[in-house]
């Protein structure tokens, strides 16, 4: 395997991680959503700051809520996940 090759795997690995982490900040976001948490705790800000964004792209093209169901974390981690499977068998596929 060349330098080349470890280096392109090397950054698939790490933009793979990213994903992961940021689906877990997801995860973690909307489970705190659940149980009305302080709007001041630094934490549930930080969690808000790195979701909201996404949640706002989302929302703009797709209407989230099914009652009081909000869809739209589930929408961007399926979006995620797919572009991670998807990237990563196109460019470690091709190798």
């Amino acid at each position: 395997m060349g330098v080349g090759t470890s280096l392109i795997v090397s950054l698939v690995q790490i933009f793979s991680l990213v994903i992961e982490i940021y689906v877990w900040i997801i995860i973690i976001a909307a489970l705190i959503s659940w149980v009305r948490p302080d709007p001041y705790n630094p934490i549930v800000q930080i969690l808000y700051r790195l979701t909201n964004p996404a949640y706002a792209f989302v929302r703009r093209f797709i209407p989230t809520t099914i009652g009081s169901i909000d869809l739209a974390p589930l929408i961007i981690i399926l979006g995620l996940k797919f572009i991670q499977i998807f990237l990563s068998n196109l460019i470690l596929g091709s190798l």
